[in-house]
């Protein structure tokens, strides 16, 4: 018998995140720091539009690329917070999550078989390197350090660039750093875009979780909306990660392609989930800045347990993660993870999850309440300092 599996397939590794997940789901009183997942209910004003919605009989079909009146809102969302301007008409998809329209969008532009290259920076989000692959591209990985606070520069950008690039995964607000990109960050990165003629997937699913200053998409810089699709979602902002909602704003040549394929392999996102959605967009910015306040109390709270416990990390602006250094343990990210879910019951992730440049580190989600992270930064205190017996820091 032939065999029944592809190739490319059995060569991906499973997720890094979901490992610990399992493991802590089948512990008694262990204490997850690990999930991305806001620990807020959907706002109920929300909740109660998508009941509505079912109560109405709104159990169909809608078009393939969404509700008229949701892109509509798409885009009028965009302007108001970003000062950013799109035709909901030919611009704007409504996707399964934002993770369907990273596949989708690599999928949409990239040629399998004639070696094109799709450039991410790491440490980042699991999925990208993954779907460049099932894209039929070559993933080419820069690696963020730590000194640069885990941004992108245009010299790293310009180093990694070969005549076979066609796209930059951009990930910012960053999982699993935090990081940011200020504007001048962006107009540094713009400029070796344009002189290169590529193209960009800006990954902004976490926008609104930004804390230093207001958000600056890279579609905001001149000259980049129209090399750049532009994905966000509702998941992180809205709290509303199981309603799987998401979307994609680009040039409508790439995003008829990108429908094409959504219509094949999705035919359109969750009825119910897009006329939460509208309410979301149309009544939510409340919600969201009293949840923003509440990530970033807990933020501040966890960077100065690390001053504490005298803990190397640089202070994050966006997302709800810290990027901890352990380096000074001798351990790698992952013998530190289990070790520490073995002796205080207390789950967080190897950086090593986000790509091998996050050794190291280790990811902590401060989407918990303050009661669950004290308690856990708690252990942690326990815990390194049992292990900074006879140690000397290196990192």
């Amino acid at each position: 018998m032939r065999k029944m599996t592809a190739d490319q397939v059995e060569a991906l590794k499973p997720s890094g995140i979901r490992k610990f997940f399992d493991i802590v789901s089948e512990m008694k009183d262990a204490i997850s720091l690990g999930v991305g997942e806001p620990d807020f209910d959907t706002p109920w004003h929300i909740r109660d539009e998508g009941i509505y919605s079912l109560e109405k009989g709104r159990t169909f079909y809608t078009s393939n690329a969404g509700l008229k009146e949701l892109k509509e809102e798409v885009c009028n969302y965009l302007n108001r917070r970003f000062q950013i301007t799109y035709d909901p008409v030919h611009e704007v998809l409504v996707t399964v999550g934002g993770s369907e329209a990273i596949d989708i969008g690599l999928r949409a532009m990239i040629n399998p078989g004639e070696g094109e290259e799709v450039l991410i920076p790491q440490p980042s989000y699991v999925s990208y390197e993954p779907c460049a692959i099932l894209a039929g591209a070559k993933p080419v990985i820069i690696e963020l350090k730590n000194e640069n606070e885990f941004r992108l520069t245009a010299q790293e950008l310009r180093d990694a660039i070969t005549e076979k690039t066609k796209v930059l995964i951009l990930p910012f607000p960053n999982n699993p750093t935090g990081a940011i990109m200020e504007r001048e960050n962006l107009e540094e990165i713009a400029e070796v875009i344009r002189e290169k003629d590529i193209f960009v997937i800006s990954d902004e699913i976490y926008a609104e979780l930004s804390y230093k200053e207001e958000h600056v998409s890279i579609v905001n810089i001149p000259g980049m909306q129209e090399r750049t699709i532009l994905i966000n979602g509702f998941s992180k902002s809205y709290a509303m990660t199981g309603w799987r909602l998401g979307y994609a704003c680009g040039p409508k040549e790439v995003v008829a392609q990108m429908l094409k394929i959504h219509q094949y392999a999705i035919m359109c996102a969750p009825t119910t989930s897009q006329y939460a959605a509208v309410e979301a967009l149309r009544n939510g910015d409340e919600d969201v800045a009293q949840m923003r306040e509440a990530y970033n109390q807990r933020r501040r709270f966890l960077m100065n347990a690390f001053r504490e416990m005298n803990l190397p990390c640089f202070e994050p602006y966006g997302a709800f993660y810290v990027f901890p250094c352990i380096k000074e343990f001798g351990m790698t990210s992952e013998e530190f993870a289990e070790r520490f879910l073995k002796e205080e019951k207390v789950a967080v992730v190897p950086g090593t999850a986000f790509g091998d440049c996050g050794e190291g580190f280790l990811r902590i989600s401060y989407a918990y309440s303050i009661d669950n992270l004290r308690l856990a930064l708690t252990k942690l205190k326990d815990f390194v300092t049992r292990l900074r017996e006879n140690k000397d820091p290196i990192c």
